[in-house]
C-alpha cells in the first residue's frame, strides 16, 4: 500500500494519521446519502484519511432546509448528493426561499455520484449557487472511484468523464473499443479478488484477457475523441427495441427537462412489433398538467424518435431506492400493471 502523497510506501498505520495532520487539508465534507451507500463511505474515508472533517446528516427524514442549516452551522465546504432525488429539493429550497439566515459562503462544491444529474437540476443548482462548482464522479464497489468531471455549464444528459490509465471500454471479447464504439466499462489494477463465496458471479464480473485481469461491472460506455469516457447506462436495464439498444438514463434525462415533469423512470415493456418498447413512468410537478402527446413531442426534440416513449404513464410518485437511485424493478412491475 502506498501513501496518497508522494506515493511513499505505508509502513505503519500511524503514518496515515501523521501525514493527514501535516497535510494542511481543512476541507469539511458532507454526504447526505445514507452510509449504506458506497458514495457516502468514500466521502467519509477521504475526509478522515486526509485530515479533514466529515459532517453527518442524521435526521431520519430528508428535509432540504435542515440540510442547508447544517451546512451553514458546520461550515461545510463540499456537499455530496446522489442524483436528482437529493439535488433537486436542495436547489429548489434555495430558489424558493434564499434564506439570508443560512450562510453558505464557505461552500465551494456540490459533488454528485451514484445517479446522474439531469440537465434541469444542473441549471437549478447553477441558479441557486452560482459560485459553487458541480463535480461529477462515478464508480462502483467493484471498481472504486473510476472517473470524475467538473461541470462546465453545458447542457448535457450523459457527461463525459476523465479516467485513469487503468480504466477503459472493452468489447465482449476483451478488445479495447475504438473511439465511438459501444462496449463495457472496465478497470484493471488494484481491484477486488471477487465476490465472497460467489464463484459464478466472480467469474462473470472479473475477467482475464491476454493475461490482464479486469473488473467489468456491467455499464455500457464509449471512448470519445479526447480520451474521455461517456457512460451510457447499465446493461441490465438496457431496452432492445427493434434491434436498437436504448439506455433508459438518456431518455429519463430528456423527460426531466420538461417543465411539468418532476421525476421519470423509463423501462422496456413487451411490444408485438418491436420486441420491447420504451415506456415512461412520469411524476408531474404539483400544480402542473400536460398530455402524453406533449411529453412524447418534447422528448423527440432531445432524443432520436426511436428512443422516445411509445407509452407514457402518469403516476403519483416515481419510486426510488433508499439511496435515491431509479427502482427499475418497481418501475417494470408498475408499467406492466398499468398497461394490462
Amino acid at each position: 500500500m502506498n501513501s496518497a502523497r508522494g506515493n511513499r510506501p505505508i509502513e505503519r498505520v500511524e503514518q496515515l494519521g501523521e501525514e493527514a495532520a501535516a497535510s494542511g487539508f481543512r476541507a469539511r465534507l458532507m454526504s447526505i446519502g445514507p452510509m449504506m451507500h458506497g458514495g457516502g463511505q468514500w466521502i467519509m474515508g477521504n475526509a478522515i484519511t486526509s485530515g479533514g472533517c466529515f459532517v453527518l446528516y442524521t435526521k431520519k427524514r430528508f428535509d432540504a432546509m435542515d440540510v442547508w442549516r447544517l451546512v451553514s452551522d458546520a461550515v461545510v465546504t463540499s456537499v455530496s448528493t446522489i442524483g436528482d432525488a437529493m439535488a433537486r429539493p436542495l436547489a429548489e429550497a434555495l430558489l424558493v426561499d434564499p434564506r439570508p439566515d443560512v450562510d453558505l459562503s464557505m461552500l465551494f462544491a456540490i459533488g454528485n455520484g451514484g445517479a446522474p444529474l439531469s440537465a434541469g437540476v444542473r441549471e437549478q443548482i447553477r441558479a441557486a449557487l452560482p459560485n459553487v462548482a458541480i463535480l461529477d464522479s462515478f464508480g462502483a464497489s467493484e471498481t472504486g472511484a473510476a472517473g470524475s468531471r467538473a461541470d462546465d455549464g453545458s447542457a448535457i444528459s450523459s457527461p463525459k468523464f476523465s479516467v485513469g490509465a487503468d480504466t477503459t471500454v472493452l468489447s465482449d471479447d476483451g478488445r479495447v473499443c475504438a473511439v465511438g464504439e459501444v462496449g463495457k466499462l472496465a478497470r484493471s489494477g488494484n481491484i477486488p479478488l471477487g465476490y465472497y463465496k460467489d464463484p459464478e458471479k466472480t467469474a462473470a464480473t472479473f475477467r482475464t484477457f491476454d493475461g490482464q485481469r479486469w473488473v467489468i461491472p456491467g455499464d455500457f460506455a464509449q471512448i470519445e475523441d479526447d480520451g474521455q469516457i461517456t457512460l451510457l447506462g447499465r446493461g441490465s436495464v438496457c431496452i432492445n427495441s427493434g434491434g436498437e439498444k436504448i439506455y433508459p438514463e438518456e431518455v429519463e434525462a430528456a423527460l426531466k427537462q420538461h417543465p411539468a415533469v418532476f421525476d421519470a423512470t423509463v423501462v422496456g415493456t413487451p411490444n408485438a412489433r418491436w420486441g420491447e418498447q420504451v415506456t415512461a413512468l412520469v411524476q408531474l410537478r404539483e400544480g402542473t398538467s400536460t398530455t402524453v402527446d406533449e411529453i412524447v413531442a418534447f422528448s423527440r426534440t432531445l432524443v432520436a424518435d426511436y428512443k422516445s416513449p411509445k407509452a407514457v404513464l402518469f403516476v403519483d410518485q416515481v419510486v426510488r431506492t433508499p439511496v435515491g437511485k431509479a427502482d427499475y424493478q418497481w418501475a417494470k412491475a408498475e408499467a406492466l400493471r398499468l398497461l394490462a
